[in-house]
């Protein structure tokens, strides 16, 4: 589940559903670059080590997102001046500092998110610019060398749906593996709808990526009840549908050979904390809890399937 820590230390039930209903967690904003890296030599580690501390006393397991994004980075990155090896020298020291800090505590990460477009093309970030092609490779090389057992993962969205992105990612990963790169795993990030995309393209993805030999994490799941932002009322049926794609895709989930199966982590805890609300502006209910975390059909079927 994708944890925000103000919500955890203000909220009492959201607490509690945190402590009681999941057991892996994964910082939903503090571990982002604008957050834990606000100034070129300050890391800010105090809120990111309050939940290191709660999930060590409850007995959780943290993944770590995300090491290098093009979204979310602080003024002093945008505007960072020098030359390419600058960069890199900036870039490793980023990485390898967090990787460091968190050594034996964070057992895995998101090592890069988000380097394609929809068509397979590599995505024009700051740091592509700045450092190249091989700054993906170089990245998952420096947080390698700052925490060998840390389970190192790619993390991206419409994996399923869109074959071509799919495709371009093997296709980098593979040959990077090929050299001896440590790529462990793949983030499909599921930020899906009751209808979209279909089954079969999730069941496709999901068999690529296994037969190449990926760990496989549903990194950020949130199955929208109203794609197109029309004025709804959450009703049985709609429901009803949301708790058969999550019944659906979990099995799915489970039909992949155990040891590439790394996790299911639920972007938010209740509908009244889901992101879509406030980015898209629209009403929504993709999580598992409503918005007095009451429990939903979700829920229930999807503990019975698991």
């Amino acid at each position: 589940m994708a944890i925000d820590l103000n919500e955890l230390n203000s909220d009492d039930r959201y607490r509690t559903v945190a402590m009681n209903q999941f057991n892996s967690i994964t910082a939903e904003n503090i571990f982002k670059p604008v957050y834990l890296h606000p100034n070129e030599n300050t890391f800010n580690w105090v809120e990111a080590d309050q939940l290191v501390d709660f999930c060590e006393t409850n007995n959780k397991r943290l993944h770590g997102h995300t090491l290098i994004w093009h979204n979310q980075l602080p003024s002093w990155i945008e505007n960072f001046e020098g030359t390419s090896s600058d960069w890199d020298l900036m870039f490793k020291k980023h990485i390898q500092t967090i990787c460091t800090h968190f050594k034996g505590k964070v057992s895995s990460w998101d090592v890069v998110n988000e380097a394609f477009e929809d068509n397979g093309e590599l995505r024009n970030t700051i740091w592509r610019q700045k450092i190249g092609d091989s700054y993906i490779e170089k990245a998952f090389v420096y947080a390698h060398e700052s925490d060998p057992d840390a389970v190192l993962f790619y993390n991206d969205y419409n994996i399923a749906s869109k074959k071509a992105k799919r495709q371009a990612i093997l296709e980098l990963f593979n040959s990077l593996r090929q050299k001896g790169v440590p790529i462990h795993g793949i983030g499909m990030q599921m930020h899906i709808s009751i209808d979209y995309p279909k089954n079969k393209k999730i069941e496709n993805a999901l068999t690529e990526l296994s037969d190449d030999g990926y760990k496989i994490h549903f990194s950020e799941i949130d199955i929208s009840v109203n794609p197109n932002g029309k004025d709804i009322e959450p009703s049985t049926e709609l429901y009803d549908c949301q708790a058969d794609k999550l019944t659906a895709i979990t099995k799915l989930y489970k039909e992949i050979p155990s040891e590439y199966q790394y996790g299911m982590t639920f972007w938010g805890v209740s509908d009244q904390n889901t992101w879509i609300r406030t980015f898209f502006g629209r009403e929504d209910y993709p999580l598992l809890f409503d918005d007095d975390y009451n429990t939903k059909p979700v829920y229930c079927k999807f503990k019975e399937t698991l």
